[in-house]
Parts: structure tokens; C-alpha cells; sequence
């Protein structure tokens, strides 16, 4: 992707021009598309949008520009970073700490390419949660900026509260196990649950910068969450409650979600091409399909591959299974960066499966259009890592789930969707980071089969019915965007008058 400024250009002369929104991302794919989808709806409501990339994730954007000429996309000019500065196990660097330090050291550039916008013509600056210091860069430039947040609002309001939990301990919560704990909007959440690079360590470098991160996304004009009001309602009531956090007035919360694409080509095909797996649907039953893809790290030992394979091929029921290359960790930096290796199929699954299961299910190596494949007629059933992002997409498609969490903040997802929107199951066993092949048969069967499923399925169905409404005219989320946008209005009013 090409280093580019806005299509166009800035001119003091051009009173007519539109108003310019810059987003500014963090990396990863559970990040980077929901912004995407953040953009088209400024554009829809008139305005320019430049999403501003920092250049060592540039190749997670190469797609997304390619598919949206309607955003620009501006690179940032590289700053030179330490020799030691680098992600991965050979330096001990988490990759989570790299990302972070490395928007932190991009304030500098972000400033100097917000200073080259017209003042009248640069609406406001919205942030990821991630890229909280940059709040430091609108605040001296006095422009307004608010925070993004591709997460739930029910993840948002447990890591709100969570700093004070954990200033009230001398350790972490590890020790804590499964024990339940208590935060206001949520139900009661195990301590196992919560993110584990956050609270297992909390006086490390990782754990203290994540925390330090957190609540500084709180600061800035308000929050933008990728959600809809009747689907978080307890929640989105806690971020309201002076007693979320004692001593803080935390800021204005706009639903504006779900924010949730739709493509049925295969943007790395190029040009139209219809993806393998869809034409392959397209000769299905209807609701026929088991589903399961586990995000752009979603990772699995070869040992639990092939529990997978087992408990498909003995369920009976037609799949299909995005599998990614066998890892110890989500986190290599390889994968984290975006960097998909080659992966033989023959080698990770069992012997003869794919012969064995041919016709019935298809295995696709890293890859599928995830958005089109959960709202094709002939899938049944989603078996997710409760990705805040795939979850979305299973309710707008009207698709139940089988929640199969794996990292970061999805233990959480999960509590939330199978105990308060009643949209999933549990896979049994992700606690002990295996899942037996009978228990991925039972629980196919399950949902595929069951009275239980067929409820499921139905509660499903309303919350699809309830984010449509949502995102009509007039509706709760679009109803959010628009008072955000009269919020911006008056704040900038303010600068104009100081």
C-alpha cells in the first residue's frame, strides 16, 4: 500500500469542501475491520474519512484498501525504533507490548500529519482503544477525539472496573482460579475468564501498559462501541452508574453497532472470483452446515486438530472448517503480524479424514469469507472462539454458536453470550485448553439436532431482528451515531469560542 494523502486535498479557499474524520487503528484483524465498517458510516452521513496507518502494520490494510476507495489511507513516515525493539520470543518482547509502544511512538508523526488539515475542515479524531496515548496529541492540538471500541460494552465495563480491583491486591488473580467475581453490568464473571496477559502479573511490563492503556481509552470525549442498545442493556446502564468508578465521570457511550460487513468474493483472488467455499454451500441443504473458524490467530496443537477432525467425522453432519497451521502460541509474531504460512492438510488431520469425509465437508487452509459464509442459506450452526467481531456476524446471519474461546478478552465474550443474550453454547473443555472429539460430536448434535438447538436458534433469530432495527433510520444505533455527531458539533463550537 502506497504512502498516500487524502484524495483531496487540503484548501483554505474551498468553503464548500467536507469535513475530514481521521481514524486512527491499532493492528490486528479483530481491530482493523470493524473501523473499517466505522468509516463507511461517516461516509455515509457526508463526510471525508483518512484512516492513518502506523507502517510497520501497513500490510494489514493492503486488502481493505483495495476494497474500499471510498477511505483513504494515509501511511505515517517511519521512525527509527531501538535495536532491540522487536516483537517476538527471540527478543521477550510480547507482541501485544510491541504493538503498543510502537503507537505510542507514532504520536509525534500522527501530530504533525493532523497539523497539515485545516482546522475547519478536520471533524474530529477517532481513536482505537488501543491507541489511548494519542488523546495526549488532540488534546494539545485542541481537537476532538473520541475512543473506538471494537469490544463489546460488556467487556468494556469489567475492564473499566478492573483497575481498582486490582490496586486492592498484592498479587495477581490467578490464584483466584475459577472463583466468581462481581462487576457491576455483567454477570458474575470467573476470575479464570478475564485476560490473562492483564490480571495474572499485574506489576510486569505487559500487564501495567494494558492496564495503564485501559483506562486512559476512558479519557477522551466519548466512546464509540461496536454494539447494539437491547443486546447490552445491563451493561451499557454499569457505564452510567457514578459507581462503576468511584471518583470518575466516565464519558458518553454511543452504540453504533453492529458494525458487520458483507462480501462474497475473494478479495485474494482478485477481481470477482466467487470463494471455494461458497459455491461449494450453494450445493448444500439449507441449514445443513456446521461453521467453524476461529479467527486470524486462532491456533491449534496438531494433537487437538485432529480431536476436531475425529468429532466432525463422527457427528454425521456436513462441515465446513477453516484450519490454520498447527501453533504452541496465538501469539507468534509471524501470525500476529499477518503472515500466514503454507499449511498441508494431509499432514495435521487424520489419515484418510478428508477422503473419508469428502462431499459431506470441505476443509479450507486459514481462510474464508467468513461474513458471506455465516448468512449462506445452507449454514446451521457456528463454532466460534467468541471473537466480539464473529459474534456479531453470527447474530446478524441468525446463526447459533458454539463458543470455543481462546485468547484475550473472549472468555469473557463467552459468559456473556451463553448466560445474558442467550445467543451460544459452551464447547466444554476450553478451560483446560483441550476439547475432547466426543464432546465436539455432542455438542454439534446439540445444536444441529435438539430442542435445545432448535430454541437456541430462535432466540438467535430475534436478536438478528433486533440489530436490523438498530441500524435502520431512526433506530438505537443510528439514533447514537447522530447525537455523537451533534455531541462533536458542540465541542467544537466550545474550541471555536475559547
Amino acid at each position: 500500500m502506497a504512502n498516500r494523502t487524502p484524495r483531496r486535498q487540503f484548501h483554505l479557499k474551498n468553503r464548500d469542501m467536507k469535513q475530514s474524520v481521521i481514524l486512527y487503528p491499532s493492528a490486528g484483524t479483530g481491530h482493523v475491520i470493524p473501523m473499517a465498517e466505522l468509516a463507511k458510516v461517516f461516509i455515509n452521513h457526508g463526510f471525508d474519512v483518512t484512516m492513518v496507518i502506523v507502517p510497520v502494520f501497513a500490510s494489514q490494510f493492503k486488502r481493505i484498501a483495495a476494497a474500499n476507495p471510498s477511505i483513504s489511507f494515509h501511511v505515517l513516515p517511519p521512525v527509527v525504533r531501538p535495536p532491540d525493539d522487536v516483537a517476538g520470543s527471540g527478543s521477550g518482547k510480547h507482541p501485544l507490548l510491541f504493538m503498543l509502544k510502537t503507537l505510542r511512538r507514532y504520536n509525534e508523526k500522527l501530530e504533525s500529519f493532523l497539523c497539515s488539515i485545516p482546522r475547519q475542515h478536520l471533524h474530529s479524531l477517532v481513536i482505537d482503544m488501543f491507541c489511548a496515548d494519542a488523546i495526549d496529541v488532540a488534546a494539545r492540538l485542541g481537537v476532538p477525539v473520541y475512543t473506538f471500541a471494537p469490544s463489546s460494552a460488556s467487556a468494556l465495563a469489567v475492564l473499566t472496573q478492573i483497575s481498582a480491583l486490582l490496586a486492592s491486591r498484592q498479587t495477581g488473580l490467578k490464584e483466584l482460579g475459577d472463583t466468581p467475581l462481581d462487576f457491576l453490568g455483567v454477570p458474575p464473571m470467573p476470575a479464570s475468564h478475564l485476560i490473562a496477559e492483564l490480571v495474572e502479573h499485574p506489576e510486569q511490563e505487559l500487564s501495567s501498559t494494558m492496564a495503564s492503556i485501559l483506562r486512559r481509552c476512558m479519557d477522551s470525549g466519548g466512546v464509540l462501541v461496536n454494539t447494539f442498545q437491547s443486546l447490552e442493556i445491563r451493561a451499557l446502564q454499569a457505564l452510567s452508574d457514578p459507581q462503576c468508578v468511584p471518583g470518575k465521570v466516565l464519558p458518553p457511550i454511543y452504540c453504533v453497532g453492529p458494525l458487520v460487513g458483507n462480501s462474497a468474493r475473494d478479495p485474494r483472488a482478485g477481481g470477482d472470483e466467487k470463494h471455494e467455499c461458497l459455491r461449494w454451500l450453494d450445493a448444500q441443504p439449507e441449514r445443513s452446515v456446521v461453521f467453524l473458524c476461529f479467527g486470524s490467530m486462532g491456533a491449534f496443537s496438531q494433537e487437538q486438530l485432529k480431536e476436531i477432525a475425529t468429532g466432525l467425522d463422527k457427528s454425521g453432519h456436513r462441515f465446513l472448517w477453516v484450519v490454520r497451521r498447527p501453533a504452541s502460541s496465538i501469539y507468534d509474531p509471524k501470525r500476529f503480524l499477518g503472515q500466514q504460512p503454507k499449511l498441508d492438510l494431509d499432514a495435521v488431520l487424520p489419515e484418510g479424514f478428508l477422503e473419508r469425509t469428502r462431499g459431506r465437508g470441505l476443509v479450507v487452509r486459514s481462510w474464508a469469507p467468513q461474513v458471506a459464509v455465516l448468512q449462506h442459506p445452507a449454514t446451521g450452526s457456528f463454532v466460534t472462539h467468541c471473537g466480539w467481531n464473529s459474534m456479531l456476524e453470527g447474530v446478524m446471519a441468525g446463526v447459533p454458536m458454539l463458543c470455543w474461546p481462546l485468547y484475550a478478552e473472549q472468555k469473557m465474550n463467552k459468559v456473556f453470550m451463553t448466560q445474558d443474550m442467550g445467543v451460544g453454547v459452551e464447547m466444554e473443555g476450553y478451560q483446560t485448553g483441550f476439547v475432547k472429539a466426543d464432546v465436539v460430536e455432542a455438542k454439534v448434535r446439540l445444536v444441529m439436532e435438539s430442542e435445545e438447538g432448535r430454541q437456541l436458534r430462535v432466540r438467535v433469530a430475534a436478536r438478528t431482528k433486533e440489530a436490523a432495527a438498530a441500524m435502520e433510520a431512526g433506530g438505537s444505533s443510528h439514533a447514537a451515531f447522530v447525537q455523537f455527531l451533534a455531541d462533536v458539533r458542540s465541542r467544537r463550537r466550545k474550541v471555536c469560542r475559547l
